[in-house]
């Protein structure tokens, strides 16, 4: 929702402001100039890029009209679930993590269990921890490994989108510069249609900065803030897993969980308690 309003706030004032100053749309339309700009940047895409970073872009499109996955409430049932493991026995922690599909204690969390990348993150530490061969310092640069690999991961969209913006303007001046050509070899004809000529090159560097500054160049900042929000739930059990490890009671070690999280979405110290002490309670409670 807001991605399109921004866009039409975009070319709103960007247009609205050349027809205010006596400018004419129609010279702004240059079908062919805007052919040669975004059809060589995205020719230039797919020679730069493997065909897992192509299908990957695609995917992508969907993604930045959606808002974010995770809400304040969502982060505190991720926490209820961590505390609610965390103050069970070990014998019924293996038996969660060996079928969490099965287990009553996962199956209360339906965001969790439905985001297939976050349970195998929660099951494949907690059995790590359940083995009892593996101390806090070395879990800690695997998981820190891990997570750089996710970041890496997240961001191969965002960073070949990056750089097709980055080109964006480069090709608008090879769009420019072929009108001015074309116009060179019309020398010969007469100022008014020397006049539009020239104007018509010029959109290309126009056509060219307008793409990548107001819409490619802002689709990769926004995969690239989506990616560190959608890596937020992982930092948050890696916090409340270690602090587990190194001794904290379930109580103390959800509260590192929650520190780590950005402060539109975390919950308060009062919420996270009373999301911990429901956890105690029958579910219909």
């Amino acid at each position: 929702m807001f991605v399109l309003i921004g866009w039409t706030v975009i070319v709103g004032c960007v247009v609205g402001s050349f027809v205010a100053v006596g400018g004419h749309v129609v010279a702004l339309l240059q079908p062919f100039e805007l052919l040669c700009i975004f059809g060589a940047a995205i020719g230039a895409f797919v020679v730069s890029n493997p065909t897992s970073t192509l299908k990957k872009t695609m995917q992508t499109f969907p993604k930045i009209f959606k808002g974010g996955d995770y809400t304040k409430e969502k982060y505190l049932a991720l926490i209820a679930l961590l505390y609610e493991l965390r103050k069970e026995g070990m014998m019924a922690l293996e038996a969660d993590v060996d079928a969490p599909e099965s287990s009553p204690t996962f199956q209360k969390y339906e965001h969790v269990m439905a985001d297939h990348h976050l349970l195998e993150f929660i099951v494949d530490y907690l059995r790590m921890m359940s083995a009892g061969n593996v101390n806090a310092m070395e879990m800690q640069d695997l998981m820190d490994e891990e997570l750089e690999t996710y970041h890496t991961e997240s961001s191969i969209a965002a960073n070949a989108i990056q750089k097709m913006a980055d080109g964006l303007p480069a090709f608008g001046i090879v769009s420019a510069v072929m009108g001015v050509v074309h116009t060179m070899g019309s020398v010969g004809a007469p100022p008014a249609v020397l006049g539009e000529m020239i104007a018509a090159a010029l959109v290309g560097t126009f056509l060219g900065i307008l793409l990548a500054y107001g819409f490619v160049g802002p689709r990769a900042d926004l995969l690239n803030a989506k990616g560190a929000s959608e890596a937020k739930p992982f930092q948050c059990v890696k916090a409340v897993l270690l602090a587990s490890m190194n001794g904290y009671v379930p109580t103390v070690a959800v509260e590192f969980g929650r520190k780590v999280l950005f402060t539109a979405d975390r919950p308060t110290f009062k919420e996270l308690d009373e999301a911990a002490r429901a956890t105690k309670m029958p579910k219909s409670a």
